[in-house]
Parts: C-alpha cells; sequence; structure tokens
C-alpha cells in the first residue's frame, strides 16, 4: 500500500473500475461508488482525474494515482511504505475459526479452512452479494451432496477484520452442497498465521 501520514482518520481506497472521467472507488471496504471527476465523497476524497488506466485522488491537500486492483490510504494509520492489519478469532464449540467478513463490501460468514484451496461461496451468498459469477470459468467439483457445478472467479476485496486484500480468486458452488462460505488459502497464504492458546491470529503480509 502507498501510505501518506496525516491527523486525520484513514481513509483505505481502492479502485474496482475505471472510466473516462469517472472511477469506482471502494472506501475502507464499503460498498463501491461511482465518483465522477471533480466531486467530493462524503469521506472528502476527490476525484481529480480518470481515465482507462489510472486514476488521481486527492484528500486535505494530498494526491495519490491509483490503478486498478491497486490501493492507497490516505491519513494515520502506519508509517510510508508499510502495510497493517490483523484479526484474532476465537473458536466455537466445535473448534471451527467462524468469523463475519465483508467480500466486495457485502458482509458474509466466513469458516476457516486451510484445506480448501481458494475462497469458496455459496450460489445463495453469490446473489445475495451482486457476484455475477456465471461469467467465471466453470467446471465442477464434488460436494457432500454430489457433484455441483462451480465457477472460478476474481474477488474484488475480501476483508476480515483489519485485513483488506484486493483480487483474491475465489470459486462459487451452486446447490446446496456449501452451507457457509470457506475462507481459503487464496486469502490465508498471504497472511501469516498465527496460534496462542485457543486463539487464532492472522496478520496482514501482502
Amino acid at each position: 500500500m502507498l501510505l501518506l501520514a496525516s491527523t486525520a482518520h484513514a481513509n483505505d481506497i481502492s479502485i474496482a473500475a475505471l472510466f473516462t472521467g469517472k472511477a469506482v472507488l471502494v472506501i475502507n471496504g464499503g460498498a463501491p461508488r461511482t465518483v465522477s471527476v471533480g466531486q467530493s465523497t462524503p469521506e472528502g476524497i476527490r476525484l481529480i482525474s480518470a481515465d482507462s488506466s489510472s486514476a488521481v485522488i486527492e484528500f486535505q491537500g494530498k494526491r495519490q494515482t491509483l490503478t486498478p486492483g491497486g490501493s492507497g490510504r490516505f491519513g494515520g494509520g502506519a508509517p510510508a511504505g508499510t502495510t497493517s492489519g490483523s484479526v484474532t478469532l476465537s473458536p466455537d464449540d466445535r473448534g471451527h475459526y467462524v468469523t463475519m467478513g465483508q467480500i466486495n463490501g457485502g458482509t458474509i460468514q466466513l469458516l476457516v479452512d486451510t484445506g480448501a484451496t481458494v475462497i469458496a461461496i455459496p450460489s445463495a451468498d453469490a446473489r445475495r452479494l451482486g457476484i455475477n459469477y456465471l461469467n467465471g470459468q466453470r467446471g465442477f467439483t464434488e460436494t457432500a451432496n454430489g457433484k455441483a457445478a462451480a465457477y472460478r472467479i476474481t474477488l474484488d476485496t475480501v476483508k476480515v477484520g483489519d485485513i483488506m486484500l484486493y483480487n483474491v480468486e475465489a470459486v462459487v458452488l451452486e446447490g446446496d452442497g456449501l452451507k457457509i462460505a470457506l475462507l481459503g488459502m487464496s486469502f490465508l497464504n498471504r497472511t501469516e498465521m498465527k496460534r496462542d492458546g485457543q486463539a487464532l491470529t492472522l496478520v496482514k503480509r501482502f
């Protein structure tokens, strides 16, 4: 991340999409918003310019140039050039680590699963979150209820606790074979996992 020190509250910003004169911004893990050149968001973030390759944004007189999939941070937080973000999870009565997170700005329950290669999402949750997974690469996988169609996609953002990751691989499974979304290794590989007793702490690496 590019981080700029300021006394103001931190704002984490990523570019979801770019157009001539407009940019779709994700601010602090919220829902994507379309902002036109010259407009400012309620947080005071102003879009200075935008084309198909990059956007220039400004906050309290400081500017950054961002590209799709890139992210920036205005105000507070860590020193320039560093990354931050962590979350500590406690197991449920079955020993599973279940947490609430956000995918593409929408809230979803996630089960930590180191055996899952990528994040796996039930199709019902994907539809609720507005994920157009049918445009993904179609295949099949075996579930407890038999064979199910699976669509490989890339998620714009995944947030758990203070960890925000961009462009995370995932798969959407159709049918009833998957009851809860799995937080798989496409997310976990980009964190350092630490055990302290029963607590599991994830610390963002990149």
